[in-house]
């Protein structure tokens, strides 16, 4: 009998199937032990020495696997094949190593990038041993992000209350896309003009002339900057000769992209589908472990977690053979496409991502899959084929056109281009290209010499605009240019920002929350080397080096540690003020907006002779005058001097309710802006609404006011149960709701628009995932036996979404967070926050009891609470780590 170790249970059943009698597949569930959530889990001193721990529910499987290894041949490590994989490979073994069940049996490592029976049976004929360097690159990735969560994380909260987290790459990612912010705020729009010619050829037909030139002078893009300007230029025009000076064609060629790697299918997803990497990578997890495919569960796609471009032979051919037959040989190059990966610290798998069976049309599996997974098994499919396909043949024209008269000069260009042979481009287009037309702007026959007669000069004003903010598909390619990061933890980087309420995301745009302008300006001034992007690449490129067996491990860590020690060391008696004064400095522009009168931005605007400055208060960083307590003037970080005083003034009335012919307004409250419809009455509250994040309370008007007044609102009668199902705005966003079940909506105003039908399919989405009826939550993942407390901590699912827990406390998961990637850490790091958050008070017949037992034992108790908080800082460090 041979032991089989994958990682998943879909895997462990599929494959068993082609393995046969002989073999027993069991999965671990992905990892088996971790480093516990305390200090010394990682011990520089001891040359980086780490203690793992098994988790219960690890144990559990351990223990099977153990079971079964005892009376085995052989054992079999068969987990992906990345980094990852091997290193719950290595994990595995040292664990039933420490079992003492490993005796005489062999030990391989297989490795297959696709749940094929052909892929499966020919990985385990050709076995190998674990692959120690790469092991070795895990342990130093793992310790390195470990001590920097570790080390780094308690700094913050002792300089800079409020914030969560720092890591090695989530705070180089938060640092770009808070850069980008500061960079679109510093922009200045500067006016240009261009100048475009009406023109008809000798035979009559029409196009276009752009100006490229006046004088001998040639015309960039801000060259003419008035208006004054350019219709001085058109009235020259206006009475100027033309002649074609040249007509020059070109052929040119447009060669495919390479198949998607993991970085660019989250691109290209995000582009086309609107999906977030999370769920992209979700998605693909499904497709790789395999579909019920009438009766058998396949494959298919291939391993997912990949920076390589290059296919195998089988898979090429495949497709060659597929174009031939869909296309004919007209689309099939000479010579098959061989692509080189151009990343810095490529991931090492076997291939890019790919159908495992190419003649599995999308269209023949559409019935068999979600609408999702179709529509990303669709975009693999014909992007893996493209990329095989001939490339597309284009002439491009260009057409040079002087202009004469009155003694002046000017140079006119017509561009135009057509597409002689559309090759791969019949099959599939890069996303942004999808909006263009191929063809161009085809331009009609035109000779050298001939004279065209202008039939209009039109002048277009036009302002420069700031570059975009990021979209998750942007900050990916930007990190993987840069070479920080790894294809396995963009999308959980991703979903930090968010969960710890760093990034927004507004229109799929990432928008810097000032909790995440705060932390990258405090570590940019007291850790800048930290979140460099050359340094963080260079580490990048060192882990890879250990990973070819070119460095030891242990020294990468010891050069790092040495440094980094030494300047967390130095910031222990940095004081909050030096803190918030730095942080002034940087964020000036951003937190004291200039004034309308020009005058000092950070002059206190009530009592004139104070200085505004940040604030450090219990619910965050706030704006406040420096002759606190004689001037009592706050405001928020992202509000004006004006709207300040404006919303101390009181409320703002919006209008007149048509209805009820009640006053509606906007007011702040303690969690923000919110709508209120009348006044409070005796015993009553006023209906009220809070204005959801992307609206402005400056900017909204009564009309928007009255549609959030009228939520929750029905869509429509389910045509199963009869029940209406209604859509709202809740805690964690816009849903659509059922009997108890609620279905995220992608954004606010979907909840005004959205129909019956899609109502219907959300819903029936979310029950499928949760299941129907069922008395006790389900759970979702056991993430093990919590690090202090002991006791299981798990992720279930429950009535208003995930949630994870540990004994009696349930901490609901962030907004966007993915339920299957929650670390320990994590959970650990939520049940504290929810532990340690204000129980509401309530009247009982003990409460003087209580009260009175409590005052006499309560410098016992805070003796005692001090001690344990002095111990349980640095475990709650362990929370705050992370990628």
């Amino acid at each position: 009998m041979h032991v089989v170790v994958v990682e998943s249970p879909a895997k462990a059943k599929t494959i068993n199937k082609y393995l046969g009698s002989d073999y027993h597949v069991l999965a671990s569930y992905g990892h088996v032990r971790d480093l516990p959530a305390k200090d010394g889990s990682v011990r520089p001193d001891e040359d980086f020495a780490m203690s793992w721990a098994v988790d219960a529910k690890a144990q559990k499987r351990i223990n099977e696997i153990a079971k079964a290894v005892k009376g085995a041949d052989a054992l079999i490590l068969a987990t992906d094949p990345d980094r990852e994989g091997e290193a719950i490979s290595w994990h595995v073994m040292q664990a039933l190593r420490d079992k003492k069940v490993l005796k005489d049996q062999r030990i391989e490592r297989v490795v297959f990038n696709a749940i094929t029976k052909q892929a499966v049976t020919e990985a385990m004929r050709n076995p190998r041993a674990i692959d120690t360097p790469l092991v070795d690159a895990y342990l130093a990735r793992r310790a390195l992000d470990y001590l920097v969560g570790f080390t780094l994380s308690p700094v913050l909260w002792r300089k800079l209350p409020g914030a969560r987290s720092a890591g090695r790459v989530q705070s180089v990612a938060l640092r770009l896309v808070c850069d980008r912010e500061a960079e679109i705020e510093r922009f200045v729009s500067q006016e240009y003009w261009t100048i475009v010619a009406k023109m008809l050829t000798a035979a009559g037909e029409p196009f276009d002339a752009r100006l490229t030139g006046v004088d001998g002078k040639r015309l960039e893009r801000l060259s003419i900057g008035t208006e004054a300007e350019a219709t001085a230029i058109r009235a020259f025009l206006d009475d100027a000769a033309y002649r074609v000076k040249s007509v020059e064609a070109k052929p040119a060629r447009r060669n495919p992209q390479p198949p998607f790697t993991t970085s660019t299918l989250q691109q290209e997803a995000s582009r086309k589908l609107g999906f977030s990497s999370a769920r992209t990578m979700q998605i693909a997890q499904r497709l790789y472990e395999g579909i019920d495919l009438g009766g058998d569960t396949v494959g298919l796609i291939t391993y997912m977690r990949t920076d390589a471009v290059q296919m195998s032979q089988e898979g090429i051919q495949g497709i060659r053979r597929e174009i031939e037959s869909a296309f004919g040989k007209r689309y099939v190059p000479e010579k098959q496409r061989n692509y080189a990966t151009k990343a810095k610290n490529a991931q090492e798998a076997h291939e890019a991502i790919r159908p495992t069976e190419v003649s599995r049309h999308p269209k023949d599996l559409r019935r068999l899959l979600d609408d999702d997974q179709a529509r990303l098994y669709e975009l693999i499919w014909k992007r893996a084929v493209a990329s095989q396909m001939e490339s597309a043949e284009l002439e491009r024209t260009t057409v040079e056109i002087e202009a004469t008269g009155g003694g002046r000069k000017a140079d006119l260009r017509a561009t135009g281009q057509v597409i002689k042979f559309d090759g791969f481009l019949t099959l599939y287009q890069e996303g942004k290209d999808d909006e263009e037309d191929e063809n161009g702007s085809r331009l009609p026959p035109i000779e050298s010499g001939e004279t065209p007669k202008k039939t209009a000069i039109e002048t277009s004003q036009h302002f420069t605009e700031p570059p975009p903010r990021y979209t998750e598909a942007t900050l990916i390619k930007k990190m993987e240019e840069l070479g920080i990061g790894r294809p396995s933890t963009y999308a959980s980087t991703m979903a930090v920002l968010r969960d710890r309420g760093y990034v927004e995301i507004d229109k799929r745009r990432l928008v810097p929350e000032d909790k995440g302008r705060l932390v990258t300006a405090f570590l940019e001034s007291f850790f800048d080397r930290y979140v460099e992007f050359d340094f963080t690449a260079s580490l990048e490129e060192k882990l890879d080096k250990i990973s070819n067996g070119d460095l030891a491990w242990q020294d990468v860590l010891r050069e790092f540690w040495k440094d980094f020690s030494t300047h967390v060391e130095g910031t222990k008696e940095l004081r909050v003020s030096d803190v918030l004064e730095a942080l002034n400095e940087i964020l000036g522009d951003h937190i004291f907006p200039k004034r309308a009168d020009g005058g000092d931005p950070r002059a206190c605007p009530t009592c004139e002779s104070g200085r505004l400055s940040l604030k450090l208060g219990k619910f965050g960083a706030f704006i406040g005058c420096s002759n606190y307590p004689e001037c009592r003037f706050t405001r928020q970080l992202n509000q004006s001097n004006d709207e300040a005083e404006a919303e101390a003034e009181g409320p703002k009335v919006l209008g007149i309710d048509p209805e009820s012919g009640l006053q509606v307004t906007v007011r702040t409250g303690r969690f923000g802006p919110y709508i209120q419809l009348g006044e409070a009455a005796e015993g009553e509250k006023p209906k009220r609404a809070t204005i959801p994040r992307g609206w402005s309370a400056q900017t909204i008007d009564l009309e928007g006011a009255l549609k959030l007044l009228s939520l929750p609102r029905d869509v429509g009668a389910d045509p199963e149960s009869g029940k209406m199902i209604t859509a709202g705005i809740g805690r964690y966003g816009p849903f659509v709701h059922l009997e108890g079940t609620y279905a995220n909506l992608e954004n606010v105003e979907e909840v005004f628009s959205v129909g019956l039908n899609r109502a219907v399919t959300l819903i029936a989405e979310k029950r499928e995932k949760r299941g129907k009826g069922r008395s006790a939550a389900a759970e979702l993942k056991a993430l093990g036996e919590h690090p202090t407390a002991g006791g299981p901590v798990s992720v279930k699912d429950g009535k208003y979404g995930p949630y994870v827990n540990h004994g009696k406390v349930n901490a609901t998961l962030p907004k966007g967070s993915d339920p299957q990637a929650l670390t320990m850490e994590e959970a650990v790091a939520l049940l504290e926050a929810k532990a340690g958050a204000p129980k509401k008070a309530t009247k009982s017949r003990s409460t003087t009891k209580a009260k009175a037992k409590t005052s006499t034992t309560a410098k016992k108790a805070t003796t005692s609470t001090k001690t344990r908080a002095a111990k349980g800082a640095g475990k709650s460090a362990a929370s705050k780590a992370t990628d």
